[in-house]
């Protein structure tokens, strides 16, 4: 990362942008949404008849982590874990009789908080229900992934979700220096977190990814080089590396965070740099933003062939953009609409008992939403567009229609992009700058800067 070259009005200033899993970004989500929205889109999916993705929000934690910026509710009676399962499936009832049963769920994601705080006998019923009412396809390519606490799991239980059909499993580990973790109120020690990747690799799982964040409390380039000593001994298949964003106005725990602990902006880049050399050497490939992926991955399979996707959980290999969102707070993206549930447990709960589905807000896409997120996913995913395929789709001139974007493009760095008739093409300096430049893009962040606060810096 060469942050000499920036140009002088962009080096001195703390760059924020969206992490753009979606676009419009979910503030600019509307609350005049409604179900009937909702269920129009989904008879206009089933016109479609493409595959489907199911992404179950498991909101319990046992502990706090004061860095968490997810939707949770921290707490030690078992029986929330219950309730919540029994409203998950009222929600199912709701929602799975809405899309055409023959067509296969091809991809699965169970997040939280802390998916594996439900019981091996919860987790069980909540997969029998899911087959049940949906139909989940047998394809070998098929995504079945679940967010791992690995505190909160033995090797029976990584048997059980094999047996149960997950084939990708995702561990939090964040850092594993102690006095990191002590500042972040989270403990987590290397066998406990290397005993569930070995139990990963026996019982045939075909993916194990690990999250690590940077910018944390106490870290420095020397300590997190020897995490990564640790994480890439377990050579897990994908690895995500976020950027620490502390907003503490927005998410109250990270309030226990002492400012004055957090590394400086040459720090936090020097961890970066640090890192991205580190997982090059070892043999992983960069796929779009924060992730990356050993090659022959699927991740990287993906990328290869042009069919990566970004949604709400991240990257995906699935073809399938209609997503079914469950449980407290999650968002469905169906056929060019996103609807959001209500992010408060007891309104979630009301909402169910009286038969309605659990929608607090939306988006119908207009058609120039559509544009510029097929620009932002492109550039997010391949660090390219296809000028003359976007042309074609939407029956634009590219040149006129950001015309304004373009004049902002070429302040950056020659060294940053290529624009030619054909194609927009992102290089290798350009990478860690990726959503600043979506961000151009970007017509909420221009007419309703009202919300640009919530966002995180770029680096």
């Amino acid at each position: 990362m060469n942050t000499k070259s920036l140009p002088k009005w962009l080096s001195g200033e703390a760059v924020t942008a969206p992490r753009y899993t979606s676009y419009p970004p979910s503030p600019h989500f509307s609350e005049q949404f409604s179900e009937a929205d909702y269920r129009q889109a989904a008879e206009r999916s089933n016109a479609q008849n493409d595959p489907l993705s199911l992404y179950v929000h498991i909101p319990f934690c046992h502990s706090l982590c004061y860095y968490c910026a997810c939707n949770k509710i921290v707490t030690k009676d078992r029986q929330a874990a219950r309730t919540y399962l029994d409203y998950l499936l009222k929600e199912i009832l709701l929602v799975a009789p809405l899309f055409d049963r023959k067509r296969p769920v091809t991809q699965l994601h169970l997040g939280g908080g802390t998916p594996t705080y439900f019981s091996d006998a919860e987790m069980t019923e909540l997969m029998f229900y899911l087959a049940r009412h949906f139909h989940f396809s047998r394809d070998p390519d098929i995504e079945f992934s679940i967010e791992i606490d690995p505190r909160t799991v033995d090797e029976a239980g990584i048997a059980l979700l094999r047996g149960l059909g997950f084939n990708r499993i995702s561990l939090g580990v964040q850092d594993f220096d102690l006095e990191v973790q002590k500042a972040v109120h989270r403990i987590q020690t290397i066998e406990k977190t290397a005993s569930v990747v070995d139990a990963a690799r026996r019982y045939g799982f075909n993916s194990v990814s690990m999250d690590l964040i940077y910018g944390l409390p106490l870290q420095t380039a020397e300590r997190f080089d020897r995490t990564l000593d640790h994480v890439l001994a377990m050579k897990p298949d994908r690895l995500s590396i976020f950027h620490y964003a502390h907003l503490p106005d927005r998410f109250f725990p990270q309030n226990r965070i002492k400012v004055e602990d957090l590394p400086s902006k040459e720090e936090k880049e020097r961890l970066l740099a640090l890192t991205l050399d580190r997982l090059a050497k070892a043999g992983y490939q960069e796929i779009g933003m924060d992730h990356f992926a050993r090659v022959g991955d699927g991740l990287h399979t993906a990328q290869q062939q042009g069919q990566l996707r970004r949604n709400f959980q991240g990257y995906s290999t699935q073809k399938s953009t209609d997503l079914i969102g469950l449980g407290v707070s999650s968002i469905s993206q169906i056929n060019n609409t996103y609807a959001q549930n209500v992010k408060v447990l007891t309104r979630y709960y009301a909402d169910l008992d009286k038969g309605v589905m659990p929608i607090e807000r939306g988006l119908t896409l207009s058609q120039d939403d559509l544009i510029r997120r097929t620009v932002i996913m492109d550039l997010l995913c391949h660090l390219q567009l296809d000028i003359k395929s976007l042309e074609s789709q939407y029956k634009i001139d590219f040149r006129s229609y950001f015309s304004t974007e373009l004049q902002e493009l070429f302040q950056l760095p020659s060294s940053w992009l290529t624009l030619t008739e054909h194609t927009l093409t992102l290089h290798a300096d350009a990478k860690n700058y990726v959503r600043f430049i979506c961000r151009m893009f970007d017509r909420y962040w221009k007419d309703h800067p009202q919300h640009n606060h919530r966002y995180s810096q770029v680096i």
